[in-house]
């Protein structure tokens, strides 16, 4: 599937008004990244998925080989009148550790890097912004290495992978790597919380 197909089972939300914006971040594996961003106010769906191959429609497990230069992402469709693009990006920031190089915990792998493709001028700006604040104030002890990129052809993962932490909640990954990410989402954005 590419980013012109349709959600199939993927996070949305209904009644969202018309003028929308997508934002695509990788963070390690991408159970983690939907399960927060769909429980957040503002966020219309959070697609599982891949970007940034060489490989038209790649299944999963041709992306666990590490090979098609693919990235597990999730493709966030957001109201900018309810949520910034900054908003979105302080949450990545804060839900995955982006100082490690191709790796999140025990996922390892190209496939597992942190990288934001960038939909449009301003969004790279809003990163780079961001990014250069977090080394001036030393917010991590190691130094970011999370890319920016253009936005390529988003490919949505297997239905199985769409809103997995809702279903899977009680499978030993979810409770051990997926579970902390939502909580400390929770704690830290409050006010941004909306269970789906």
């Amino acid at each position: 599937m590419n980013e012109s197909t349709a959600n199939g089972g993927a996070a949305s939300k209904p009644g969202h008004a018309a003028a929308t914006e997508v934002a695509t971040l990788g963070g390690g594996c991408f159970w983690c990244i939907e399960a927060v961003y769909s429980r957040m106010r503002g966020v219309i769906a959070a697609e599982s998925g891949y970007s940034g191959g060489h490989l038209p429609n790649p299944t999963y497990k041709q992306i666990c080989g590490g090979d098609t230069g693919h990235v597990e992402v999730v493709r966030i469709t957001f109201d900018p009148a309810q949520l910034s693009y900054r908003d979105i990006l302080e949450v990545f920031f804060t839900v995955h550790d982006p100082t490690t190089l191709d790796c999140q915990g025990n996922d390892s792998g190209t496939q597992y890097r942190s990288v934001i493709f960038h939909h449009t001028p301003v969004q790279r700006a809003t990163a780079q912004a961001l990014i250069a604040e977090m080394e001036a104030d030393r917010v991590f002890s190691g130094r970011i290495v999370t890319a920016l990129e253009p936005a390529t052809t988003f490919y949505m993962a297997e239905d199985y992978h769409q809103r997995y932490y809702g279903a899977n909640a009680g499978q030993p990954y979810c409770q051990f790597v997926v579970a902390p990410k939502l909580a400390k989402f929770r704690h830290k954005f409050a006010a941004l919380v909306e269970d789906a």
